[in-house]
């Protein structure tokens, strides 16, 4: 009988609260059982194994029902491969994503994705965040949510546009020409990259992507544009900008990788004063020299003031080897004592601002003067407290030259060499290398060098060319940043960051970038908008010009900037709209826009118009000064929102000894080699399943190591996994649940009890999907089968499914279990193994032929499945078992009798409810302790045996959230059994050993 029959506890069960072990804590939950209650028992135990014909047991083989499926445990090599491409076919991977698209929802889920570059062949960097993103996509697409991804590419850039080239270079050929070569590279790329992330298993329509040399994404993008410059956001102008001697055009932050190993020739050198500041003039003191330090002695020609810090202390030293009288910041004076080896003596102390009015004598250019002036970016961290400003070589500099009206020529041309403005000795000579070794020695030679010294430092680099840049002025497009830079802040203190650590990053790079050059000196990429007049330079650019280029990328894509004359880029129409003369005064802007401000404006070409706001951006860590900001700046701009609610930011692959990767170092892990293996054994072909799990397993919040190591774990924990289903679907074999499913209500407790642990686990693994945390899916799906199921639930049922009549109500009651355990499990690996998940629902039962998981949705857990009452019955048991294994540790629970006497109150009740008769060999109770027999008494036989093992503990009951506790006390007493072993289901409940046991007399009566 159930627990209903229990009448004096039946009305209190429903309000029982949790119960603990006297002075253990709380119980654990019900998916945390202690250890000793998953206690292993040893294989075979109390269940039938396969045997020899003409043995006792060969006599019953065709009567035990044994698990038969044709579902392998294990696949390998190029059984795997072909298995999952084949799923893929039969499953209809290709068109899953336009069937969820058309399918009712009440609810969207928005992913944009952020596009790869079109430049190179598919990396385990890509299948990182490609894998990432499909876990979450198809997690909301089984749970009913209708997925908006568009996989896109960014096709633009320098680093197409050369590796298009190869060794040709751009000599000899026009800009059309360097466009073909560049989107057929392009092409080629994106055929080879979308190849890739389909074999992957990644959901979406792959005829319907979006790419940035598209004309109607052109065009969307030129939009935002406008709007941007119709707000004052976007302007041009001549500024100091970081420039790219090796590929000849402006970079923006996000284009710079920071070598810290750069070496530089840095000098101290002195500017005598001229003119004494009018504050110290009164001293007495002469042929002070004001000594500077700079790590660029190539800028010292381009000098236009020297900098001190306003409420600083400085003083004027004098050399006791020299005599020579030098003035530096007070606090840097020991250091530069130091550093020339010589004591230094004060003869003079000043504030800064005294400082004020004082002329310097530029040290390489004769009769040139420069002023010493205040400045708020001056640091005493390194060098002298007095700052070299060259105004066009330096942003800092720039905003002194700025504020006070200095020259901001530049004597540096697109190579990065010095032009004639320089003088006759520099001219032509690399800045970076002879130019420097020029201005050294023209130091020397004038006296003017006090010390030169390597320096190892940070520098920026081209990302693209690896190699080192400068900084130069240029007439260039700039994006206003410093006034977008508060909005921007606003509107991502409402964006959900994962993991929240890197908002202060993002906050960071916000504050660095004062203004962002959008302007590049190429030809491959969106044509700046712009026309300058012939004899003025002064650019027309207005809504109506902007909005008729952009419909003319729309209709015939951006080539035709240089394909059509510029009378139609310009038309009377548009001309007469600007109040523009005629078109004959006009030539076309020959400067196309950034790549990021190309993939920045992704969200006004792609999202839907109701919102375009994404529910999430995924992307590395290097995107959080890329494409996160562009996105955000352009956002903000135009709308005065964030077009994402949440960001998830992830680290990068690299190997398993934490390096980066590099092709030059030879540890590059190409995922295709992953999925269909390599010439070298030491990697086999894992499939794609493995390389998901990888991702799905690893902490993506940090870097992501990736090898031999993880791969094999990630193959070993598919297999245990796949050796689980095998188990559940050779236990469902002709099982039916659609006619044969048994009502929970019927069911044994244990069962019953299975049941609400299903449902726990899948409330903690749909929370684990829903905070994107596939690792914590993986290790909730993990501990739940190794636990719950295997050291736990298939133990105690084996007997049962194997040894009761095929249609009883225990074994049928355990079948539908375990086809809800199944059905869960396979849902809940779905969005990780989507090949795995659709093979073993192809084997599954209760469902129609050509029928797929992921057309029927998520895991369908039940609130029915916890009973009141429930929980406390087994619990209670599981408390009591724990205390007899722990009394026979390494034995054969299947060897004792076990006698339970429990006081009377309601554990004895509850452990009455789980068998009818004071003693039985098949009750519910002998079933879960896995006894040969279970005496239930309230106290202990008096005549035990001298051999019996005894226990105690006690089981603390809290009624009505703690205000009722009962302590109920139990004493166990293990007795080997007397009984002889069943020659059929190998329990020791025979009379003797040539005898079967009654359950099995009426199984094979029924079989036969």
């Amino acid at each position: 009988m159930l627990l209903c029959r229990v009448s004096a506890v039946s009305q209190t069960l429903s309000r029982w609260g949790r119960r603990s072990h006297r002075g253990g804590g709380l119980l654990h939950r019900a998916l945390s059982f202690s250890s000793s209650r998953c206690q292993a028992v040893s294989p075979g135990e109390g269940s039938p194994q396969p045997a020899e014909t003409g043995s006792p047991q060969g006599l019953y083989r065709d009567t035990v029902l044994l698990p038969r499926t044709d579902f392998p445990m294990k696949l390998t090599g190029q059984k795997l491969l072909n298995r999952e491409l084949q799923i893929q076919q039969e499953c209809g991977f290709a068109d899953l994503y336009s069937w969820q698209r058309e399918r009712k929802a009440k609810k969207e889920f928005c992913l944009h994705d952020g596009p790869p570059y079109a430049n190179g062949d598919p990396h385990v960097g890509h299948a990182l965040n490609k894998i990432l993103k499909d876990i979450r996509n198809r997690f909301e697409m089984l749970r009913g949510r209708q997925v908006h991804y568009i996989p896109g590419w960014d096709c633009h850039g320098l680093p197409i546009e050369l590796k298009a080239l190869g060794e040709l270079g751009t000599s000899g050929l026009g800009p059309l020409e360097i466009r073909q070569k560049a989107r057929e590279f392009a092409e080629g790329a994106i055929a080879r990259q979308k190849a890739a992330f389909q074999r992957w298993g990644v959901m979406a329509d792959w005829d319907q992507c979006y790419y940035t040399y598209d004309g109607v994404y052109e065009a969307a993008q030129l939009k935002v544009f406008q709007e941007m410059h119709s707000k004052g956001f976007i302007y041009q102008d001549y500024k100091p900008v970081f420039w790219s001697p090796s590929t000849r055009t402006a970079l923006a932050e996000a284009e710079l990788e920071y070598n810290p190993k750069h070496v530089s020739r840095s000098i101290y050198t002195t500017f005598p004063l001229s003119t004494l500041p009018p504050g110290i003039a009164s001293e007495g003191l002469e042929s002070v020299s004001v000594l500077v330090w700079t790590t660029q002695p190539w800028t010292i020609p381009a000098n236009q003031a020297v900098c001190y810090m306003p409420n600083a202390k400085y003083s004027v030293v004098k050399r006791a080897d020299t005599s020579q009288l030098l003035l530096v910041a007070s606090e840097c004076s020991a250091s530069v004592a130091a550093l020339l080896d010589t004591e230094l003596e004060s003869v003079g102390t000043f504030t800064g601002s005294q400082l004020e009015g004082g002329i310097c004598k530029h040290p390489t250019i004769p009769d040139k003067e420069v002023p010493l002036l205040p400045a708020n970016h001056v640091t005493m961290a390194k060098g002298t407290g007095l700052v070299h400003t060259a105004p066009a070589h330096g942003m800092d500099d720039y905003s002194v030259a700025s504020q006070f009206k200095l020259s901001v020529e530049c004597m540096v041309d697109e190579d990065g060499k010095f032009t004639e403005l320089a003088g006759p000795e520099l001219q032509n000579l690399t800045v970076m290398t002879e130019g420097t070794d020029k201005v050294i020695t023209m130091l020397k030679e004038c006296g003017s060098l006090v010390k030169e010294e390597k320096c190892v430092h940070s520098y920026p680099y081209d990302w693209r060319t690896k190699e080192p840049v400068v900084i130069r002025p240029s007439k260039q497009w700039f994006i206003n940043t410093a006034s977008l830079k508060d909005k921007a802040k606003e509107a991502l203190q409402k964006v959900r960051v994962l993991p929240e650590s890197a908002r202060g990053s993002l906050l960071t790079m916000l504050d660095r970038r004062t203004y962002w050059c959008i302007s590049r000196q190429r030809s491959w990429g969106v044509p700046i908008p712009v026309f300058y007049h012939r004899e003025t330079g002064e650019p027309l650019i207005n809504k109506h010009t902007v909005t008729h280029i952009a419909q003319l990328f729309k209709e015939k894509g951006s080539d035709c900037w240089w394909e059509l004359p510029v009378e139609d880029l310009l038309p009377n129409e548009v001309l007469k709209k600007s109040k523009a003369g005629p078109v004959t005064d006009y030539v076309r802007g020959e400067d196309v826009l950034d790549i990021w401000f190309d993939s920045g404006a992704s969200w006004a070409a792609v999202l839907e118009e109701s919102d375009s706001r994404a529910d999430v951006y995924v992307e590395g860590k290097d995107q959080i000064g890329g494409w996160f900001q562009s996105s955000l700046l352009t956002s903000v701009a135009v709308r005065n929102k964030a077009p994402y609610k949440a960001l998830v930011v992830h680290g990068f692959a690299v190997t398993e000894k934490g390096d980066k990767m590099s092709k030059s170092l030879g540890n590059v892990v190409d995922p295709d080699k992953v999925i269909n293996g390599g010439e070298d054994p030491s990697l086999p072909a894992y499939g794609a399943d493995v390389l998901r799990w990888w991702v799905a397993e690893s902490n993506v919040f940090s870097e992501v190591q990736i090898g031999p190591t993880a791969l094999n774990s990630a193959r070993d924990s598919i297999n245990k996994l796949r050796n689980t289903l095998k188990f559940l679907l050779g236990n469902l074999q002709g099982f039916d649940p659609r006619v044969q499913a048994v009502d929970p209500k019927e069911m044994h407790y244990i069962d019953q009890y299975m049941l609400h642990l299903l449902r726990e686990y899948s409330i903690k693994v749909t929370d684990a999907y829903t905070e994107f945390d596939a690792g914590r899916a993986t290790r909730v799906l993990q501990g739940f089968i190794a636990r719950e199921l295997s050291s736990f639930y298939f133990s105690i049922i084996k007997d049962r499914l194997y040894c009761d009549p095929e249609d009883s109500l225990g074994r049928r009651s355990c079948q539908t279990v375990l086809e809800e355990i199944l059905d869960g499990v396979t849902r809940s690996i779905a969005p990780i193994l989507p090949h795995l998940a659709e093979e073993a629902y192809l084997h599954a039962p209760g469902h129609d032929e050509g029928e797929t998981l992921f057309k029927s949705g998520w895991i369908k857990s039940s609130s029915v499945w916890r009973r009141p009452g429930l929980e406390e019955a087994v619990e209670g048991a599981c408390a009591i078992r724990d205390s007899f294994l722990s009394s026979i540790p390494g034995k054969n629970a299947a060897l004792y009798d076990l006698n339970i006497a429990v006081e009377p109150g309601l554990l004895f009740e509850l452990m009455e409810s789980l068998q009818e008769h004071p003693s039985s060999t098949s009750s519910q109770l002998a079933e879960l302790m896995m006894v040969a027999r279970v005496n239930l008494c309230s106290v202990l036989p008096r005549d035990l045996p001298s051999d019996a093992l005894l226990s105690s503990g006690t089981f603390l009951i809290n009624l009505e959230g703690g205000v009722i506790r009962e302590d109920s006390a139990y004493k166990i007493a293990a007795v080997p059994t007397s009984a002889a072993r069943c020659p059929r289901c190998r329990r020791y409940t025979a009379d003797s050993a040539d005898c079967l046991c009654p359950r099995c007399q009426s199984a094979v009566a029924q079989a036969h």
